[in-house]
């Protein structure tokens, strides 16, 4: 069984886990540890886990809000670290003890029971990476933090049976904001993030009738609101706005089984 809860959405802090049970075993991922050490912990309680039960944390990239305490954490529950070489290089090359697990686009990481696969999304970071995540029955796509769908993207998340997907802003909110000009440019630019109306067009080209859940993530506090992330997912898809989750920044979502 594979299911998944994220623990917040958005640049105050980015953090999922993902889960798979088989028999008696259990495998836990941390996708993204962008949080406070104490809020982490408290989230994870929260979830009904302590930070040790946690088994590998991927990180997608190197900005602060995916990297959050990942080197206090895993040098206290001596947990391994998965992420690109360039991320790794963007975050200052630090030195995480032997702990350093090295990810790339297409190459699977197995952990018991989960296989994760990587691959690259066009952000403005050095070498991002998102995450499909299977038990090899169900699977999960996580895709948040890219400027543009490339057919590399939807091909990496068809078929899946859960999506996480970054619905980061309106693109009329965007523009009213007060953001300067250089900062919106970069937000609904080719390697920022996904409007509403992107993401819920590469739902579409993903949709079939297998999919359990659809979550909106990654939505800009000033920039976005949940009823505009599910307006433009509904008119996509032709489903009621009440049929897509959205990821709370302080709350994140429930647990999802798949």
């Amino acid at each position: 069984m594979l299911r998944f809860k994220n623990l917040g959405s958005g640049s105050s802090g980015n953090a999922t886990v993902v889960e798979s049970r088989c028999g008696t075993g259990v495998t836990r991922l941390l996708v993204d540890c962008g949080l406070g050490i104490r809020q982490l912990d408290a989230r994870l309680a929260q979830a009904g886990l302590l930070a040790r039960q946690i088994d590998a944390v991927f990180i997608t990239h190197e900005h602060g809000d995916h990297v959050g305490c990942v080197l206090r954490l895993a040098q206290r529950e001596r947990i391994p670290v998965w992420m690109s070489h360039g991320t790794h290089v963007g975050m200052g090359s630090p030195d995480l003890d032997g702990l350093l697990r090295l990810a790339q686009d297409g190459v699977a990481i197995t952990l018991d029971g989960m296989a994760i696969h990587p691959f690259t999304v066009p952000h403005d970071v050095r070498e991002p990476l998102q995450v499909t995540c299977t038990d090899g029955d169900k699977r999960l796509g996580i895709a948040t933090d890219l400027g543009h769908v490339t057919d590399h993207v939807e091909q990496q998340l068809a078929g899946c049976h859960a999506l996480l997907l970054e619905c980061n802003h309106d693109p009329e909110l965007l523009a009213a904001s007060r953001y300067p000009p250089f900062l919106k440019r970069r937000v609904g630019g080719q390697y920022g993030h996904l409007s509403n109306g992107a993401s819920a067009r590469l739902a579409r080209s993903l949709q079939h009738g297998g999919i359990k859940h659809l979550v909106a993530a990654h939505l800009s506090a000033q920039n976005n609101r949940p009823d505009l992330a599910r307006a433009a997912l509904a008119l996509a898809l032709d489903c009621a706005a009440s049929d897509f989750g959205v990821a709370d920044p302080l709350l994140g979502t429930d647990w999802l089984d798949i």
